[in-house]
């Protein structure tokens, strides 16, 4: 990697480990999609409309890129929390099937097919049919009983907002081809016009507002796949918290949720002289 700026790799933990070394001794730049560095103190966690700042401060020469699901929830709290901090998070995900990788996307495919047609349907990627069906299951259970998937929201948030908010969330594997979608609830300090919230949400550049309920337009994984912005609609004071705001937000996540955050990380360290 001798000669090269910037290498994106996206090959899983374990080769990322096993490569991170030869990749950066010479100076380049490792941008990682995978889980390997995530949660280490000396390497940055970025998604560039939120923190973009903390990919000046690389140590070891790597910058991580957050989970999918992650990404496009703190995309859509950086406005909120700049009006006023953001005490507590609260998200249920929708997440495509396409989350699981390609195999997940053609086990989904084929069991359609299969059910479309009588026929009984083939589990081996999900652990259960998805197909006419949601499964409140993504990643592995952890002690507390939060699956892996979930507690990412709660570590990845904390890191790359600087915050102390807690975010309690549940990951469901819905049977959507492509885009996650989150139904999201934000408890801030102090109380907040909606009029506010949703001028903050149109003067934020990757975010599209679509939200117009009386007309029934808001954000889908319909129109959202293929995208590159974060949707958000349904916007909408929480009528069980005074000081609560909560909103719908999709977001298709094999773009914004993976590569093209990757790609939007290169592209600051170059506008601002990094490389």
């Amino acid at each position: 990697f001798k000669g090269i700026d910037i290498a994106l790799t996206s090959a899983g933990a374990a080769t990322s480990k096993e490569f991170a070394a030869d990749i950066t001794k010479h100076g380049t730049i490792m941008i990682d999609n995978s889980i390997a560095f995530r949660y280490d103190d000396d390497v940055p966690l970025v998604v560039p409309e939120v923190n973009a700042e903390d990919a000046r401060n690389r140590p070891r020469n790597i910058i991580a890129n957050p989970n999918c699901s992650t990404i496009q929830m703190v995309v859509a709290l950086k406005p909120i929390n700049d009006l006023s901090p953001i005490k507590r998070v609260r998200v249920a995900t929708y997440q495509a099937a396409s989350g699981a990788g390609a195999e997940g996307m053609a086990e989904l495919e084929r069991q359609i097919k299969e059910v479309a047609g009588g026929r009984e349907a083939t589990v081996s990627k999900f652990q259960y049919q998805l197909a006419m069906n949601i499964i409140p299951h993504i990643d592995v259970f952890l002690e507390n009983d939060y699956t892996k998937e979930e507690m990412k929201m709660n570590w990845e948030t904390k890191k790359i907002m600087h915050t102390d908010a807690e975010v309690s969330a549940i990951c469901v594997r819905i049977p959507v081809a492509r885009a996650h979608s989150e139904a999201i609830w934000v408890e801030t300090e102090t109380p907040l016009p909606i009029e506010r919230v949703k001028a903050a949400f149109l003067s934020t550049e990757g975010i599209t507002v679509i939200d117009n309920p009386a007309e029934k337009k808001y954000p889908m994984p319909l129109f959202a796949a293929g995208k590159d912005d974060v949707y958000v609609g349904r916007i909408r004071k929480d009528i069980s918290d005074p000081n609560g705001i909560t909103f719908w937000c999709v977001s298709d996540q094999i773009k914004k949720g993976a590569a093209l955050n990757t790609v939007q990380i290169a592209e600051w360290l170059i506008k601002n002289g990094e490389v």
